[in-house]
């Protein structure tokens, strides 16, 4: 290549990674995996899939690039990962973003669209299996049910939420909400669905330490710190929650 021949752009695809098991990885997701020359990996969900493919003889041939965050611990930021993505693809390689969940639900996945499309870096994005919906259904908990809610809000309990309208029969899923949760069943009790409304948390979906504590929102605040529930961590509010098996062995 001579000084005046321009160099190959890479590309970069997000990929949602789903919520932590490879088999709700898409065959797409999977495909782009398959093709990558390097691997920008989330640590939740991102991580355990990757691990989880290795295990079932599924080769990548990929390098892996681990800026996965930790509660209070972020080794490389946000800027400094949109940076990474720009330079790998400038060099010419295909460059996997590996998110967990899906890159559009509380990932950040268009910021790092916009920043590379922005640089001249095409972008394509695999939508994901997002934890918001995977980790209720494996504790018998649908977000909509005919007859008991028609509607479900999801929202990033990260910081203190301040009010979500709507009654028992409007679910209400919080992520990243243990460490607010106190505050979160106060703000909730307090409009119309009351204290007595049920709640459930689901810690650690499909991974080695599921666990499902169900509860109320006068309740579960009390419940979480005696069970010492600990993040992940998927919220539910609403009645839907009263369809989980789970709910049964409570009240037994």
């Amino acid at each position: 290549m001579t000084p005046d021949t321009p160099s190959r752009v890479g590309t970069v695809t997000l990929v949602g990674a789903g919520p932590g098991d490879a088999g709700l990885l898409t065959l797409r997701g999977l495909r782009a995996l398959q093709q990558a020359d390097v691997i920008v990996a989330d640590r939740l969900g991102a991580r355990a899939v990757l691990a989880q493919l290795a295990e079932d003889g599924v080769l990548l041939d990929a390098e892996v690039v681990d800026v996965g965050k930790l509660p209070g611990h972020h080794p490389v930021p946000q800027d400094g990962i949109n940076a990474l993505l720009v330079s790998l693809a400038g060099d010419g390689r295909r460059v996997v973003r590996l998110k967990g969940g899906d890159p559009f639900v509380f990932g950040r996945g268009r910021e790092e669209q916009l920043f590379c499309e922005a640089a001249g870096i095409p972008v394509e994005v695999v939508a994901g299996v997002t934890s918001a919906v995977a980790v209720p259904g494996l504790a018998g908990i649908p977000l909509t049910q005919r007859g008991i809610a028609e509607t479900f809000t999801v929202a990033s309990a990260h910081d203190q939420i301040v009010a979500l309208g709507g009654g028992r029969d409007h679910t209400v899923v919080l992520l990243m909400g243990v460490n607010t949760l106190g505050h979160s069943a106060h703000v909730l009790a307090a409009g119309e669905r009351g204290g007595d409304c049920p709640v459930a948390i689901i810690e650690d979906g499909f991974g080695a330490r599921q666990r499902v504590t169900v509860g109320t929102l006068a309740t579960i605040a009390h419940l979480a710190a005696e069970r010492q529930v600990r993040s992940p961590a998927v919220v539910v509010v609403g009645d839907v929650v009263m369809l989980s098996p789970h709910a049964e062995a409570a009240e037994s």
